[in-house]
């Protein structure tokens, strides 16, 4: 299993990064978590355009998911004709988003996607086993476990600390963990984590390695929030950038 880093940024895409998207790769099957604002340019880098076999969306603030609206182009209007609808794991109401977004008269996308609402449980997607379930945000938001060929993969998606997020990464090779929000200050309640509460969950999970995501430049300090996420965990931790891959 592989996974590639095509976008990392908090909330708005940053001076070097497009907003949350990551690749997941096994057996020739690409599944794409989350489709962040810019992240179908950083997509082009490193698959083709038509190589994604299906998408989970973990939630459907803009960040997370507003290039599957850009993608209805590259899906629908393809030179050599329009592509087989792809599947969508989202929330419910993905499909009403998406289309809203994608045009003014809310024209539908079922050509497109094939939407399966996501609720907390366990599925097959491709050679994958995927886990989600509801965590501490302030719309319906899925934290992910992925497992294929005995390695695991968790991710938080946009999270406050909660139990959901403990269970789904329990014992994760690698723990992709958001850490948005500054330690030693007053946060806003059931949004973000710190780099802090990141390697506090990563240490309760007994993860094997702590990758920390979705922090916003412009707002924060990366070497606080990595001093603040090793000092509660005392395994590897390291900030994500575009581009990274990580084999599992």
């Amino acid at each position: 299993m592989r996974l590639t880093v095509l976008g990392c940024a908090g909330s708005f895409p940053g001076p070097e990064a497009a907003c949350s998207a990551y690749l997941v790769e096994a057996q020739g099957f690409r599944l794409l978590i989350d489709f962040g604002s810019g992240s179908l340019s950083a997509l082009q880098r490193y698959a083709d355009l038509d190589a994604v076999d299906a998408i989970l969306l973990t939630h459907l603030h803009c960040d997370h998911m507003l290039d599957a609206c850009t993608y209805v182009v590259v899906r629908r209007y393809a030179p050599d004709g329009p592509r087989p609808p792809l599947p969508v794991y989202a929330p419910m109401g993905a499909a009403e988003r998406i289309s809203a977004a994608y045009s003014s008269e809310a024209e539908p996308v079922d050509d497109v996607y094939s939407f399966y609402g996501l609720q907390p449980g366990t599925f097959p997607i491709g050679p994958f086993t995927v886990t989600v379930d509801r965590v501490n945000h302030p719309i319906e938001t899925y934290g992910v476990r992925v497992e294929q060929g005995g390695r695991v993969l968790a991710y938080s998606s946009d999270t406050a600390p909660c139990e959901a997020l403990l269970r789904l990464a329990q014992g994760a090779d690698l723990f992709l963990c958001e850490a948005s929000y500054l330690d030693g200050v007053e946060n806003p309640p059931g949004l973000h984590l710190t780099g802090g509460e990141a390697g506090e969950a990563a240490t309760k999970a007994d993860v094997g390695r702590l990758l920390l995501t979705h922090l916003v430049p412009a707002w924060g300090s990366e070497a606080s929030t990595v001093e603040a996420a090793s000092a509660a965990y005392a395994g590897p931790v390291e900030v994500v950038r575009p581009g990274c891959r990580y084999d599992l």
